[in-house]
């Protein structure tokens, strides 16, 4: 379970910048989750647990790059033609048996092993065979078209670090390794649920006044994206008695839990009193639109994470405070986010000291360059303006101003994935 101090979350600003927010989470939380082998074909999207380090080099002998013949260089004309005799085949998988001999060519296919003494590799369409002998061509470098052992990888080399999320290429990395099982993370354990009364489940009757639970199916997707395992708590009533004793049953079992919306201190909201009955809670205000407050705490050994309530608000605040908290519990060493630098094709105006994040799509104008398009609706509870963005344009703290023209910050959804 978590092994953080009860007032790893303790803040006592009046308003975080987001960088210091994310700094301060990077130096108080720690990983949580131990770790289990599994196959690699299970590996994708885990957390490596340790460092792999490579049992031999890859390739683990000199082969050859194309289809073609080994020759040994010095056996060459340097002014011109050399014609020699070709004396055996040697394919992938199949080596020669035997070392070169000086005054020889074999024929050789990719991937093939060089035998001991050949150094360089004439491509088959640069030569030309006259019955059971081939005329090279004068000019070639020596050691053309030869992959050395090891020129992938060396044996003895850290191949991948512990931290990473493996992906479809690290997967085939350590399979070319021979590995067919590898240490990582357990998965995060988080329980998500939602409260108020006038929220509903989907595919429900829905009274006048009530709304479908959209941030709670919102927030089990991004989590079960980054590969945690989820538990849909539902929605829980609004009793405080309910909430107290849900959340301290789900802390037992769960390294994480998770909500949106339902933190203010009015007479229906009952999640900040049972939260501070189980733990301990902290309000973070955050210099951020939309969001800013988010609730950060522990009910027993769990941490809580508390998002705001509007839907746009809750993945703005998910993905640039929660997704890193997560990850550090899980883990991983994953980097920042990459954002890309791109053309801003709206007018916005703000206000100094708040970072903020504008819904847009990109296009391509006629020179070729990618241009930010804001979404005509911008407000913090219209969730269809996600659907039709494809990221978040940000606009850092010390910007009042864009106009179209001016290159500006954009974080694809698909670096957040």
């Amino acid at each position: 379970m978590v092994q953080l101090s009860n007032d790893c979350f303790a803040f006592g600003g009046e308003m975080m910048a987001v960088d210091a927010a994310l700094a301060l989470l990077a130096e108080r939380v720690q990983p949580v989750t131990g770790s289990e082998r599994v196959a690699l074909v299970e590996a994708q999207g885990r957390i490596l647990a340790e460092p792999v380090v490579a049992p031999f080099s890859v390739p683990p002998h000199d082969n050859s790059a194309v289809d073609g013949y080994a020759v040994f260089f010095d056996d060459l004309n340097p002014a011109g033609e050399t014609v020699l005799p070709v004396t055996a085949r040697v394919a992938a998988g199949h080596p020669l048996g035997r070392d070169g001999q000086r005054g020889e060519a074999v024929r050789i296919f990719t991937g093939a092993p060089m035998p001991g003494g050949f150094d360089t590799v004439f491509m088959q369409e640069d030569c030309r065979l006259e019955g059971d002998r081939v005329v090279l061509p004068a000019g070639l470098k020596r050691g053309a078209n030869r992959r050395f052992a090891g020129e992938d990888i060396a044996r003895g080399a850290t191949v991948l670090q512990a931290g990473r999320r493996l992906r479809p290429e690290d997967i085939g990395l350590l399979a070319s390794l021979g590995l067919r099982e590898v240490a990582v993370r357990r998965p995060l354990r988080v329980a998500v649920f939602s409260t108020g009364d006038e929220v509903r489940e989907p595919g429900s009757a829905l009274p006048t006044g009530c709304v479908y639970d959209a941030n709670r199916f919102a927030l089990m997707a991004a989590l079960s994206r980054l590969g945690c395992a989820v538990t849909d708590l539902g929605i829980l009533a609004d009793r405080f008695d309910v909430i107290r004793q849900s959340l301290a049953e789900a802390a037992g079992s769960h390294d994480a839990l998770i909500t949106s919306g339902g933190m203010s201190t009015g007479e229906e909201d009952h999640v900040k009193a049972a939260v501070e009955a189980n733990g301990r809670l902290d309000f973070w205000r955050l210099a951020i639109k939309p969001g800013r407050p988010v609730a950060l705490g522990r009910v027993g050994e769990a941490v809580f994470v508390g998002l705001p309530g509007n839907p746009v608000a809750v993945m703005v605040t998910f993905l640039r405070v929660a997704r890193p908290i997560l990850l550090r519990l899980m883990g991983a060493a994953e980097p920042d986010p990459v954002l890309f630098a791109v053309r801003a094709g709206f007018t916005a105006k703000k206000k100094a000291g708040r970072r903020e994040y504008v819904r847009a799509t990109l296009t391509r104008g006629e020179d070729g360059l990618l241009t930010a398009v804001k979404h005509p609706r911008d407000g913090a509870g219209i969730l269809s303006s996600l659907v039709e963005s494809d990221g978040f344009v940000e606009l850092p703290e010390e910007v009042t101003k864009v106009e179209p023209g001016m290159t500006v910050a954009y974080l694809p959804f698909s670096e957040v994935r």
